[in-house]
């Protein structure tokens, strides 16, 4: 048989193509709707934001869904990216104290808060929150502010992915950096120089607490001049801050 005329094997590329053409197409007349369903599923709950992770564990994150709203508002956002290293030390400890003791120590999720929520709630007290800083992350970077138990069924996973794909100081990092601080303020430095005119860096235990304690509501309880509940709080947050340094509960964001 001669060499010349035998067909020339298709390259690597061409059958990757042809693969693909298969998947989406199907062999016959009929198209392959569940496969196709799948594919976009897999796509937008695995591989794009695994993807997005991977990417932006070490490059800042421009933009939340979160910004949305306020841009509807007609209002404007304010928003400037810092290291870990140029926001205050105090603030770290301030949204530990507040938000989540544990948070070095879980795998993104605070079971025994949650137990007790339920229990809370079972005995006829409204059901509270008990997220931890990771779910808020995942819900800041990849959610609408809905409420819905849909909306904490893909917040749950999503938390899975941070928490496997980053580090807990980058977890936190992003978090300080997008979490809405009220009036179109994103992160600690937005919010640092509008409340307190000065950097994220600058921040004094005092006013990190304050911080820490409008985050429950931001548009409302105000930061540089609390009333008497913002007080109180910052008082309470400034105690549990010396716990977190006594007991060394940021040991997995310290430099």
């Amino acid at each position: 048989m001669n060499p010349e005329s035998e067909t020339p094997r298709p390259s690597f590329g061409e059958r990757l193509r042809h693969r693909l053409h298969t998947f989406w197409y199907g062999h016959g007349t009929r198209t392959p709707w569940l496969r196709r369903i799948f594919a976009v599923l897999f796509a937008l709950f695995v591989a794009l934001p695994v993807v997005f992770l991977l990417i932006f564990r070490f490059v800042p994150i421009p933009f939340t869904p979160e910004m949305i709203v306020p841009l509807v508002k007609g209002e404007g956002v304010r928003n400037h990216w810092v290291a870990h290293r140029d926001i205050a030390p105090a603030l770290t400890r301030a949204v530990i104290a507040s938000e989540d003791n544990d948070f070095c120590t879980h795998h993104g999720f605070d079971w025994k808060d949650i137990h007790e929520a339920l229990k809370e709630h079972a005995r006829g007290k409204r059901l509270r929150g008990a997220s931890t800083i990771s779910q808020e992350t995942a819900r800041t970077i990849f959610l609408f502010p809905v409420r819905s138990w849909v909306r904490k069924g893909v917040e749950a996973y999503f938390t899975v992915l941070i928490e496997f794909l980053w580090p807990k100081e980058r977890i936190l990092t992003a978090y300080l950096n997008l979490v809405d601080w009220g009036h179109g303020n994103f992160g600690a430095e937005a919010a640092s120089e509008s409340y307190f005119h000065k950097s994220a860096s600058q921040l004094t235990s005092r006013e990190a607490a304050r911080l820490a304690v409008i985050l429950a509501d931001p548009d409302v309880w105000k930061a540089a001049h609390p009333g008497p509940y913002v007080a109180a709080r910052s008082g309470t947050i400034l105690a549990r801050m010396n716990e977190v340094t006594r007991d060394g509960l940021d040991w997995c964001v310290k430099p």
